[in-house]
């Protein structure tokens, strides 16, 4: 029989506990307040269980939860443990919806950096999403993004900037992965190629087209023009060119690095593409711009404008475009050496190979092969040096492209 009136309820002023039936009780508070209460026995411990405030929460409908409850209990159903992991999963919910693309985006790149072997590879990313990704999904939660709004970003890029497109999907994808191992979205990644994307938009014709190339004919008039300018980034230019080396490696060369009285620079594994450790045989010319460059900066090679870093990656290639040699790219000076010691010398192509931090094609021979063949090299790159010289000495317009 029911303990509790609607009448006594609502008069009750003294604090204490006062109990109805099945558990059910009222619990007044010396402020005033009360509140329902459900006590009840599980595993031989008691639990008591808020259920709302009177007069909020009715006698009837603090029974109808208590028969609710009960019913839940002789289940095997904790009511507390149940509210505790609906909480949690609000809270979570919560968590989810606030979790942007952008911000986690910013998350996975500030994770991976570190793993990039290039600086360029982080700015790439950083500046993809942000001209391309977050005016549409930035600031959407990572788990409302949907195929549709995958879509929404890619389809208009999808034909006039083809190679763009396809590493933003590939970005967006891995994004979306990292969202799904930290539990803020769920089901299939809408960014996914394979079996979705590729059934929904055309397949590209990926076609590399290769770097610009200075014509050997050309690069030892375009030194001459290159050693009459006074700045670090022309000096790095030229030693990018003795050397034969990335834009990267040279623009962030550190002192350290160098013997100039072995005629030696060993880049680091960490700077080089291949991760590997790579000794570069320092031709006349090469020693000669970097004593060019002695005490501008005691840590880098070639320091930027305001001496806080290393020269900056596009640095070179303004140098190329003050000189207005056409097309040319600083990358391309690597297939220019290239192309001489094919036409020009009888270096075998494995020395010529690693002069470019080139892995041997033949896995077999690169097992067995772990010298560097750094005397063999320096053979190369003096001959290399020659070459420049004796055709700065040719007076060519580089103006003239055709």
């Amino acid at each position: 029989m029911a303990k509790l009136t609607q009448s006594f309820l609502r008069a009750i002023e003294n604090p204490g506990s006062y109990h109805d039936e099945r558990g059910l009780m009222l619990r007044v508070r010396a402020n005033g307040t009360k509140s329902w209460i459900l006590r009840y026995q599980l595993n031989n411990r008691r639990h008591d269980l808020g259920l709302g405030s009177f007069p909020m929460v009715s006698l009837k409908a603090a029974r109808l939860a208590v028969d609710t409850l009960r019913l839940e209990l002789s289940q095997g159903i904790d009511p507390l443990s149940k509210r505790a992991s609906l909480i949690q999963n609000e809270q979570a919910s919560k968590a989810h919806a606030i979790v942007t693309f952008r911000l986690e985006a910013e998350r996975y790149i500030a994770t991976h950096r570190q793993s990039w072997k290039n600086v360029r590879h982080v700015q790439q990313w950083s500046n993809s999403l942000r001209d391309h990704v977050y005016p549409l999904l930035g600031e959407m939660p990572v788990s409302h993004i949907t195929t549709e709004r995958v879509l929404d970003v890619l389809v208009p890029i999808w034909s006039t900037i083809p190679e763009t497109a396809f590493r933003l999907r590939n970005r967006i994808e891995l994004v979306l992965d990292a969202a799904k191992a930290r539990m803020l979205r769920e089901g299939e990644n809408p960014a996914r190629w394979r079996g979705h994307l590729d059934k929904l938009l055309p397949r590209q014709k990926r076609v590399k087209v290769p770097f610009e190339a200075m014509p050997t004919d050309r690069l030892g008039p375009f030194v001459r023009r290159l050693d009459s300018m006074d700045s670090t980034a022309a000096r790095a230019c030229e030693l990018l060119i003795y050397t034969a080396c990335r834009s990267n490696e040279v623009c962030n060369a550190l002192w350290t690095e160098f013997d100039l009285a072995a005629g030696i620079w060993t880049i680091d594994a960490a700077r080089m593409k291949a991760a590997k450790v790579h000794r570069v045989p320092l031709s006349m010319g090469a020693i000669s711009t970097l004593e060019q460059q002695q005490g501008k900066h005691p840590v880098y090679v070639f320091p930027n404008a305001r001496r806080s870093g290393s020269l900056p990656g596009n640095a070179i290639r303004r140098v190329m475009e003050d000189l207005v040699v056409g097309d040319y790219v600083p990358h391309g000076f690597r297939s220019t050496f290239r192309t001489w010691a094919a036409e020009y010398t009888n270096y075998p192509k494995e020395i010529c190979e690693m002069a470019l931090a080139h892995a041997l094609e033949n896995k077999v021979e690169a097992a067995y092969n772990r010298g560097d063949l750094l005397d063999k090299r320096r053979q190369l790159m003096n001959d290399w040096a020659t070459f420049i010289s004796v055709g700065a000495m040719i007076n060519l317009d580089l103006e003239t492209t055709d």
